[in-house]
């Protein structure tokens, strides 16, 4: 019902209808605002942040531009996923289904430092970008550790505060490093967890670990919690005690593992049981879990991180298909949010040589 007298012309607003939008707008931009200020810090200096976390990294290993602030030094790889389908029995995700579907991965080692020694006791990194044939990726990052050490990332900022270098020894002060696990009795389980577990001689026949929990859902609607591995092929020999490697002994053994012929994994799928944690990575699931193995990762070529798009790929492990998604492990998020401030550093940084160059990958 039209009233005489109250129109208003195409495209005109009243007084009133006005204030209301730009007070709206002032809502939205205030908010929006408030979000990145927080995101900054600046709002809450003393909250843990994105931003805190990485000038931690920074202030534990240094000013690296261009590198990761974590896992810095690293070689890229690529080759394809053969989906054997069993892995449908979980999840609806295109990459489960029988098939191939092309990848690419970078192994790495932990720490900030692009030019550090190998050492067999580093933790080593696997990320992984799955690309499937509907447009969708699936990016994961994975270690070799049994268990996460902490459980939140407030114990995990803790802990690299309590295990940063003494400015006069170079080493961590052991009264911090104990009041850390007298503090958090999860965090010292899962130290004892993971150091009764010996590395493997190489990258080549190391199992990579998501640690976190994950929610498959498959076509029928059925849901499953989900942690997964990949197990090697290679047989899993010891690390030996050495020191006359070389500087890069691990990642000269995989490139030239990877001249010898392939490298391949098994993806195995672990179904947790009702009272399995799934928001705490420090525990780990009872050996008997069902496992599914749902196809092999292969590996047939190598190249330095200088000539690899993969050494700018940002592994965000909450990138998922349909059919996976997140859990309740308060990990995910804030590796998300990490990585993401990480990888806006490093892009806006001028690229440094990697300390495995390309004339090393093509040994």
């Amino acid at each position: 019902m039209r009233i005489e007298g109250t129109a208003t012309k195409p495209g005109s607003l009243s007084k009133g209808s006005l204030l209301v939008r730009m007070g709206f707008i002032g809502v939205v931009v205030g908010g929006t605002a408030i979000l990145l200020a927080w995101a900054g810090g600046w709002l809450t200096p003393h909250a843990l942040t994105p931003a805190r976390f990485v000038d931690e990294f920074q202030a534990l290993n240094g000013e690296h531009p261009g590198f990761r602030r974590n896992h810095a030094k690293g070689v890229c790889v690529s080759g394809y996923f053969e989906s054997n389908g069993r892995g449908e029995a979980l999840s609806k995700a295109v990459v489960f289904r029988a098939g191939r579907v092309p990848i690419v991965g970078r192994f790495s080692l932990g720490g900030g430092m692009p030019e550090q020694a190998d050492e067999a006791h580093t933790v080593r990194g696997l990320g992984i970008q799955f690309a499937l044939p509907n447009g969708e990726k699936w990016r994961t990052a994975m270690i070799n550790l049994p268990v996460f050490p902490v459980r939140t990332p407030e114990e995990f900022y803790e802990l690299l505060v309590a295990t940063a270098p003494d400015a006069g020894t170079g080493k961590p002060d052991a009264a911090k490093v104990g009041a850390f696990f007298g503090k958090y009795a999860e965090a010292a389980k899962a130290h004892e967890v993971i150091m009764g577990q010996a590395p493997s001689s190489g990258f080549e026949n190391t199992t990579f670990n998501s640690l976190n929990a994950f929610r498959f859902e498959n076509a029928s609607g059925a849901r499953a919690w989900v942690r997964w591995s990949l197990k090697p092929s290679a047989e899993p020999g010891a690390a030996t005690a050495g020191g006359n490697e070389g500087k890069n002994f691990l990642f000269d053994g995989l490139i030239q593992a990877m001249h010898r012929g392939p490298l391949q994994w098994h993806l195995m799928l672990t179904v947790a049981k009702p009272g399995d944690p799934t928001d705490d990575a420090t525990q780990p699931w009872p050996a008997d879990r069902d496992m599914i193995d749902a196809g092999t990762v292969t590996f047939d070529q190598i190249e330095s991180d200088d000539t690899s798009a993969t050494r700018d790929m940002n592994f965000d492990p909450l990138i998922l298909p349909d059919g996976m998604a997140a859990s309740d492990d308060p990990l995910l998020s804030a590796r998300s949010a990490v990585y993401s401030q990480s990888f806006t550093r490093r892009e806006g940084e001028t690229k440094n040589p990697s300390a495995v160059t390309p004339a090393e990958t093509e040994k």
